[in-house]
């Protein structure tokens, strides 16, 4: 029996949720949730659509027949979720042990359901239903934004902003934070590159390979780590397969962008070798030129980066077990002309290779899973000044393991897990920089637990950690101070609630205590960081920052609006950040010196989406931090200000159109030395079509940005004194999900 005779010729015996149909016809295949996905108005199959199972974390791509093919580990009932942009998004209930073909009709809507979240989270759950602000980024939504760094894919979100120091070096921002304050997550676990000791080092994850891109905006991230002040970003790529599928999935992907000249490309695919064996695969490679402005080339900012990943597991009733191994190397440039600096810029060599094992164990008793994982990171950054010589060096091994345990219903408790994990970071110096080589070692133990008190769920979490940073040697006499080992030890906590107060409108509060301990460079770091252009001082006796933060939101979700909007205060005791003094180094580079203060940030942001009439949309987002000084009242350096972006699009279920301004208020609370930045408005615009091609949804798109041509500058870059943000561009994104 072959999915296509079943597409046209299953009865329909049962009526699902949400407009699934269940069958009498039998699958195909046994230890399979097998079905068949069809527009609901003509009844014609639909291929892209994404069926993910969340409990049995198996996933997969319908056919052009409409056809999809779900591994389960056992006959129960599991959720089904089916998504497909300009479809009203499916959850349903599948009885896997009777072994019948599932009929999904989807309807056509132009505003998506909110998407299902796996970060920070012990159930996936849509993002309307957990307890801090979220956004995801996934399939074609996932392409319309993709640019060449992560930080400028994620710029468009509420509370997100970016700082670069050239388009290689974004950071992404979150709150008026940045640095280790965000955690940066490859699959749940730390990518351990060195971007948030510079603003000159990029961030060593390449977004056009990402299946999925989570974003947690705010603290309490009691599963990842108490460090996460900002939130947490998670790419999401499924290196170590979970499921064993029938053919070849994967995704193909290219990219072109004017402004820059740039081009690149991914492709992975995973493909089963056994009955229990999957393998997967991946390459991306992305180069570019300067980077053209509205008035001239910023010089010294192109960029040739690479990617290589493979994985494998052994997939069973039981869960699965597997490794993978993951090189990604940058060579880019960062444009001169600061006090300091070298006329022609700095160039910057990385490297980082990853190799993680990973496992998922379903046993019989309390907890109905246990992952553990282990994992070994290797990175090296060259700082390089012309003609070829080595300026500064960082060098970085860590080996770290977790395991956590989760449950579902436990006495009074809905779900929750408990888990422990630990660290040790070996970083090495070079070049110019005297700052000591040093060790960092750590330990946590962390437990979070769910209570549903349905239409109200609460959630409560704890974590313990304990560090200890290690210099090679202890230097009393040190002209920055007394440089010798410091341990730090704290409890961290998170406390939410969220209440359903009708089938549309969702409120929630959380509280969450973070503290995080004060990074090697600003510890001990002393001598010129040459991409920089800065002389770094670090404070050996720094504190540890301890941040108190709460949200409150209000959530409104139906078939033709979603809105949210949340408020956030986030006091943060012990505030690290590095203060320019004003004065020059001995070799003329601007001297900063990392001190701690107590501060506060607090604001808002806002999101708003609505199908005004057919498939005509409007969409609006806002958002605002304002960042000072507890103690004098002064404005913290380096805070976004006031920005949001107004989009009206047009999407029936074959082609988009999409028309935007982006725009940004003055930001004049400046920091010491810190210079004032216009506020600006900058129009966009971009459209695609859908085609299905040899049963494959391919997707193309469009995107012309900054189409003025206007001459604007961000306030958080680097270089803005130099040279304004880009000119125009138009770049083109192909992508197909086989």
């Amino acid at each position: 029996m072959t999915p296509r005779r079943l597409a046209g010729s299953i009865p329909a015996v049962l009526a699902m949720a949400l407009g699934a149909v269940g069958s009498s016809a039998q699958v195909e295949h046994e230890g399979e949730i097998e079905g068949i996905v069809r527009d609901a108005d003509s009844n014609q199959p639909l291929a892209g659509a994404l069926v993910s199972i969340d409990a049995a974390a198996g996933m997969a791509v319908s056919h052009g027949d409409g056809t999809f093919h779900v591994p389960v580990p056992g006959p129960r009932i599991y959720t089904v979720r089916v998504e497909r942009l300009g479809y009203r998004t499916l959850s349903l209930e599948v009885d896997a042990s009777r072994a019948e073909i599932v009929v999904v009709d989807m309807e056509a809507n132009p505003i998506p359901l909110p998407r299902v979240v796996v970060t920070g989270s012990l159930v996936a759950r849509a993002a309307n239903e957990v307890l801090r602000p979220t956004s995801v980024f996934a399939g074609e939504d996932l392409q319309r934004r993709l640019a060449g760094t992560l930080a400028e894919t994620l710029s468009s979100e509420p509370g997100l902003a970016v700082s670069t120091m050239g388009p290689a070096s974004a950071h992404p921002v979150i709150r008026g934070l940045s640095g280790d304050r965000i955690l940066m997550l490859e699959d749940g676990e730390r990518v351990n590159d060195q971007f948030a000791s510079g603003p000159d080092h990029a961030t060593a994850v390449d977004p056009s390979s990402a299946r999925r891109i989570e974003v947690i905006r705010g603290p309490g991230a009691i599963l990842y780590g108490s460090n996460a002040l900002g939130g947490i970003i998670n790419v999401v790529r499924d290196d170590v397969p979970s499921s064993v599928p029938h053919h070849f999935t994967g995704a193909f992907t290219l990219q072109g962008q004017s402004v820059s000249n740039a081009a690149g490309g991914s492709l992975n695919a995973t493909y089963g070798l056994t009955d229990h064996i999957p393998v997967r695969l991946e390459v991306a490679r992305r180069t570019s030129g300067d980077l053209k402005t509205p008035v001239g080339v910023l010089n010294n900012t192109s960029t040739d980066a690479w990617e290589l990943s493979g994985g494998t597991s052994w997939v069973d009733d039981w869960g699965h077990a597997g490794a993978t191994f993951r090189y990604y190397g940058n060579d880019y440039g960062i444009p001169g002309g600061f006090v300091g600096g070298h006329r022609a810029g700095v160039r910057i060599e990385m490297e980082r290779t990853a190799t993680r094992l990973r496992s998922l164990i379903r046993p019989l008793g309390v907890f109905e899973t246990i992952e553990i994982d282990a994992g070994y990171t290797w990175y090296r950054h060259k700082e390089l000044e012309p003609p070829n010589i080595l300026g500064t060096l960082y060098e970085r091994q860590t080996v770290s393991g977790e395991i956590l345990g989760r449950h579902a219903d436990w006495g009074p408790f809905s779900s929750g897990g408990v888990g422990a994990r630990a660290s040790w970071e070996d970083f090495g110096f070079g070049g110019g920089l005297y700052t000591p080589n040093s060790t960092h070692t750590s330990f946590a133990v962390f437990a979070l637990e769910e209570l549903d008190l349905n239409p109200v769920r609460l959630e409560a979490g704890l974590r313990y950690d304990w560090a200890r940073v290690r210099p090679e040697q202890e230097d009393r006499s040190s002209d920055i101070g007394h440089i010798r080992a410091r341990s730090f030890g704290a409890a961290s906590g998170s406390l939410g609630a969220l209440a359903r107060l009708t089938r549309h409108l969702t409120v929630g509060t959380s509280f969450a205590r973070a503290f995080r301990t004060p990074s090697v460079n600003e510890l001990f770091s002393e001598g010129p960081h040459l991409a920089a252009y800065a002389f770094e001082v670090g404070n050996p006796s720094l504190d540890t920052e301890r941040g108190a933060g709460v949200d409150a939101f209000v959530r409104l979700t139906g078939d033709r609006l979603n809105a949210e909007m949340t408020v956030f205060r986030n006091a943060i005791s012990g505030y690290v950040f590095p203060l320019e003094t004003g004065e020059l180094s001995r070799v003329r580079l601007p001297i900063f010196q990392f001190h701690g203060e107590d501060a506060v940030l607090a604001g808002f942001e806002s999101a708003f989406e609505w199908a005004a009439v057919g498939d005509l949309t409007v969409e609006a987002v806002a958002s605002y931090v304002r960042g000072r000084i507890e103690a004098t009242g002064e404005p913290l350096p380096l805070i976004p200000p006031l920005q949001g972006r107004f989009a009206v699009g047009y999407a029936p279920r074959a082609w988009f159109v999409e028309a935007e301004t982006r725009v940004a208020a003055r930001q004049d609370r400046t920091g010491p030395f810190e210079s004032a930045t216009d506020g600006y408005a900058v129009f966009d615009l971009s459209a695609g079509i859908r085609v299905t091609v040899r049963g494959r949804l391919n997707v193309i798109t469009a995107r012309g940005e900054n189409l003025g041509n206007t001459e604007y500058r961000n306030h958080l870059s680097r270089v803005k004194e130099i040279m304004p943000e880009a000119g125009r561009s138009v770049s083109v994104a192909y992508r197909v999900v086989f």
